[in-house]
């Protein structure tokens, strides 16, 4: 039963157009393959070059370098969509290189930098993924510990870094390095290939949700890279990080979206064939009402996403609040829809077979990832309190 998604005033023709690109490569290339690559614990190397085939991992990126110089608005239709295919963790893998690891490269590093990693990338060819979350600092970045010391013309990197999408198999990492003081203003960015001696990848993760993902702790041990991998200058890498961390929010409130959108679909079909007590759940109110509830969630989350995306597209300053907005309601709001669809389903609900656990699990990391919903309180209120004393 098809989710009944409203017209909206903030995309066009061409947004949908290429909506239906995505959901039919999603159909045909992921959702098949969504329970096998759960279990495995990784998408297939092969659906990267198929999607830089498709076109879907450069999509904001100048078109000398293989992108398509579109929008924030099709990133969010495109992360709609990716989310459907009933496995986040693939998903995730596929927006982890071309939204997090390629948005710094594409607006701070050289053009050197951007022909020998991005347009690989972009094609698929390579892998990529960002080295931030360390152990002792997660949302906190300016507390990163992994030190790159200058020698002569290289760097040399010590260190240790967790929680990274697409670290056991990555060809290169966007990877945060202290190379001052302690503090913010230590902090700089460099391409680091995944091929460098002293280089090693722990243990691969096991995570609750998004299991299509490789997760990884990562180790580096006097592991030297040329000066010229430094990402734009020395030193300011956290405000690089922290300009971007807006794509990264905004890709998983459009992310719950797409899975708001998805299990609603699943819970009408459900619904309208599960019969008790003489009737449809559908022919009961308490569960028409709740679906009423679950689509008025996600069509708020997706009118907070589109905004959100068109003020990043436009560089205006007030994006930053609106895509932690976004992202604040969107994490919460797919928590609610998938734990009312979970119940709904009752024991088959609790069956590995259905995508129903599967989304529940992962709409569970949506309030860490990109910022946890604490942070998200923090910035918004911090954006009020500041109004009010100016």
């Amino acid at each position: 039963m098809a989710y009944p998604r409203q017209p909206s005033v903030f995309l066009s023709d061409e947004h949908e157009v290429f909506r239906q690109t995505v959901a039919s490569f999603v159909e045909r290339e992921i959702r098949p393959h969504a329970n096998e690559w759960e279990a495995a614990g990784q998408c297939s190397r092969e659906l990267y070059a198929k999607a830089g085939a498709a076109g879907l991992l450069g999509l904001r990126y100048d078109p000398d370098l293989g992108g398509s110089g579109l929008d924030f608005l099709a990133t969010a239709v495109l992360a709609e969509e990716l989310a459907k295919g009933d496995s986040i963790g693939t998903a995730v893998s596929l927006m982890a290189q071309s939204e997090f690891a390629l948005a710094i490269l594409a607006d701070e590093a050289s053009d050197e930098l951007k022909q020998r990693w991005m347009v690989p990338a972009i094609a698929g060819e390579l892998i990529g993924g960002i080295g931030v979350s360390e152990p002792g600092a997660g949302s906190d970045v300016a507390a990163i510990t992994t030190r790159a010391r200058r020698d002569g013309d290289d760097y040399v990197i010590s260190g240790q870094k967790t929680f990274i999408s697409n670290g056991t198999r990555a060809d290169f990492l966007t990877l945060a390095v202290r190379t001052g003081e302690a503090g913010p203003q230590g902090v700089s960015v460099v391409v680091f290939p995944t091929d460098t001696k002293g280089f090693e990848v722990g243990r691969r993760l096991d995570k609750l949700g998004s299991r299509a993902s490789d997760t990884g702790e990562l180790f580096f041990d006097e592991c030297r890279i040329p000066v010229s991998n430094l990402v734009g200058e020395e030193g300011h890498g956290l405000r690089y990080i922290l300009s971007h961390f807006g794509g990264e929010r905004l890709v998983i409130a459009s992310f719950a979206v797409g899975i708001m959108e998805r299990l609603i679909e699943l819970g009408l079909s459900y619904g309208a064939e599960r019969e008790t007590f003489g009737s449809t759940l559908l022919g009961f109110q308490t569960w028409r009402h709740r679906f009423s509830e679950m689509a008025t969630k996600c069509e708020a989350t997706r009118l907070l996403s589109y905004q959100a995306a068109r003020l990043l597209s436009d560089g205006d300053p007030a994006g930053d609040l609106a895509v932690s907005m976004a992202k604040l309601h969107a994490a919460e709001a797919v928590q609610s829809v998938a734990a009312d669809v979970l119940q709904l389903h009752g024991g088959f609900g609790q069956m590995e077979e259905s995508p129903v656990p599967r989304y529940f699990r992962d709409a569970a990391g949506f309030s860490i990832g990109a910022g946890t919903s604490e942070i998200m309180r923090e910035l918004i209120a911090r954006s009020l309190v500041s109004s009010r004393t100016q």
